[in-house]
Formats: structure tokens, sequence, C-alpha cells
């Protein structure tokens, strides 16, 4: 495997990281404070703009659950930030480690909302399949979650996969 020549990708990773967490910040105080008993439509019947505050999470599942929330997110961002780690050696895997990046960022962009308002603000709601209110965090996670996705398909392969999950036969050998 070709190792990274460069460290650039700390500083991107870290730009990424922090711009998508200040835009899901600036967008929740947005809804908060236009949004209140406010809904604005932009299409009609399609899409609509509505603030919800959301004390569980997709789909209002485990409503008033915080405290599992609280647990969740930091065992998930220590696991990634482990697995970044382990994976930067390496510039195939590169992808993987932007994809966790936006993934985390989504998580942190939540968390943040949990720790501060002990509830998440939505407000896109896409009222043509009556789907959940939701904000960029969620869609942070659903879009590097379907990348996730599709590199295991399609870009690593099983010896990839190998060394990609911590304590597999090939990151012992790896050794």
């Amino acid at each position: 495997m070709k190792k990274l020549l460069t460290k650039g990708w700390i500083v991107c990773c870290g730009a990424l990281f922090i711009l998508l967490i200040v835009l899901d910040r600036i967008s929740k105080v947005w809804a908060s404070n236009t949004l209140r008993g406010n809904p604005l439509v932009l299409i009609e019947g399609v899409l609509e703009l509505r603030y919800l505050e959301n004390t569980g999470a997709a789909w209002g599942t485990l409503q008033g659950m915080q405290w599992l929330f609280y647990i969740l997110t930091a065992a998930f961002l220590v696991l990634v930030v482990l697995e970044i780690m382990r994976l930067r050696k390496y510039d195939k895997y590169l992808p993987l480690i932007y994809t966790l990046t936006v993934m985390s960022s989504g998580a942190v962009g939540n968390f943040i909302d949990r720790l501060t308002l002990k509830y998440v603000i939505d407000f896109v709601y896409i009222r043509l399949i009556n789907f959940p209110v939701f904000n960029l965090a969620d869609c942070c996670i659903t879009f590097s979650t379907a990348v996730l996705v599709l590199l295991i398909l399609f870009r690593y392969s099983g010896a990839d996969l190998d060394y990609i999950i911590p304590g597999s036969k090939a990151e012992k050998d790896s050794r």
C-alpha cells in the first residue's frame, strides 16, 4: 500500500469538520430565530422549513433518552478518531477518512444541541412524502452513511476490509 506523503489531509479534514459544524449551527440558530410558529413554504406541497424540537433520534424514536445519546455519541467519536489514526497510514483509505469526518461532524452538530438545549433543532420538512423533519447534521450523517456503504461495496476489497475492521487478521499482521 502506498503511504501518505503529506499531512495536508489533516488540515482538509479538520477544516471540513469545522465548516460543517459551523454551517449546522448557523442553520439551527436561523431556524430557531425565524421559523418558530412561522413555517416557510419553499415549494407548495413539496418542501417546507418548519421549526421542531426533537428530544429523540430519527423519526422521533427514543424520546427523552438524552443520556443514551451522550454515551453513544461519545463512544462513536472515540472510535472514529482511533480508526482515522490507524487508517491515516495509507492514501487508499482517504475516501473513508473523509466519509468518517463528515459523519462525525453531523454527530457533533446534534450532540451540541443535546448538550446545550436538551433537544435537537430540526427544520427541513419534505411534505411531498411526509418525511420526518431533519437538519443539516442529519444530512451529513445520512449522506456519509450512504457513501460508506458504497465504499464498502465498490472500492474496498476483502483484504482492505480486514484491515479497516480493528482486531481483524490483516490488522494484526500489519503490526
